[in-house]
């Protein structure tokens, strides 16, 4: 075998550091996807950690995986900021960029390590809005046990102002966020019932599986998302298109019930529920046609 080297190291070192990269990806997409609210931005930063720790002597590091998920939240810190500064939208995927299964198959495995915690799409939106550095703090935290000491080298503030970047975050997720109802049969009657109500044309019983404050957001890709808010509004939403009812599939949506829309045999929407109880609270719509095309819609067909 050849034995190139760079700086000492030889090629079977790095085949060995590059396994060892590799039992730790699942677990990196999972905290960058957390941080960024997109898989090809997760990607992205996810082979910048690779590309970083080749240029890095991996002897004199004492834990790869605490190594790594330190310089990738630099790296999403970073990618954060840069959005906030330039206004930058992602080319390859939405913010939030929803993550689909067929319901029939349930999860598919590599999309179970990235949604652990019920991530949400209205979760995700939530973490859209809180500063970079808010973010950081509680998706390390709250989602993956990191410890505040840790957090704060990484944003530059005191371990007790890190502690209150995290409660600060928590507190706007709780109140917009709330978390799901568990029950995924209880989800799907939901959304089942919003789509019989809409294709018989009833208004009525379209408000009645609507939370009374229930929020509708249609995401685009150059700016914040439109909304409607309310029941009586979402309902009425609803009935002017009410003719794209009947061509609506089940699907999961970042692990919890929605539809894929269909226009022939080609996806043309998805459409996110957030249920508590037997209500809707919150709609999340993606109808960009060329985002949508690009999206993994894994065994949903028409």
């Amino acid at each position: 075998m050849t034995r190139e080297t760079r700086k000492g190291v030889t090629a079977m070192d790095e085949l060995e550091l590059a396994n060892r990269f590799d039992r730790q990806r699942p677990q990196l997409r999972a905290v960058a996807y957390r941080i960024l609210g997109s898989l090809s931005e997760a990607e992205d930063a996810v082979q910048e950690a690779w590309l970083r720790l080749r240029r890095t002597d991996a002897e004199r590091i004492d834990s790869l995986e605490r190594w790594l998920t330190t310089v990738l939240a630099r790296i999403c810190l970073n990618m954060l900021r840069s959005r906030r500064t330039r206004g930058e939208q992602p080319l390859d995927g939405l913010r939030p960029e929803p993550i689909i299964d067929d319901p029939a198959v349930g999860t598919d495995p590599e999309h179970e390590a990235l949604l652990a915690d019920s991530v949400g799409i209205a979760l995700q939106v939530v973490l859209d809005t809180l500063s970079p550095a808010e973010r950081l703090a509680f998706v390390l935290h709250d989602m993956f046990a990191v410890p505040f000491e840790e957090i704060a080298a990484m944003v530059d503030r005191s371990p007790q102002a890190t502690r209150q970047l995290a409660s600060r975050a928590r507190r706007r997720v709780r109140e917009a966020a709330p978390p799901p109802d568990p029950d995924l049969t209880r989800q799907q009657a939901v959304v089942d019932a919003y789509f019989a109500a809409a294709r018989e044309g009833d208004l009525e019983a379209l408000v009645a599986v609507l939370d009374p404050d229930v929020v509708l957001r249609a995401h685009r890709r150059d700016g914040d998302p439109h909304e409607l808010h309310g029941a009586a509004r979402v309902a009425q939403g609803a009935m002017s298109a009410r003719r794209f009812a009947p061509y609506v599939r089940p699907a999961l949506v970042n692990g919890a019930a929605g539809v894929v829309a269909f226009d022939g045999d080609q996806p043309f929407a998805v459409l996110a529920f957030t249920v508590l109880g037997d209500r809707a609270v919150a709609i999340d719509v993606f109808n960009d046609p060329e985002l949508v095309a690009k999206l993994d819609i894994r065994g949903i067909t028409a």
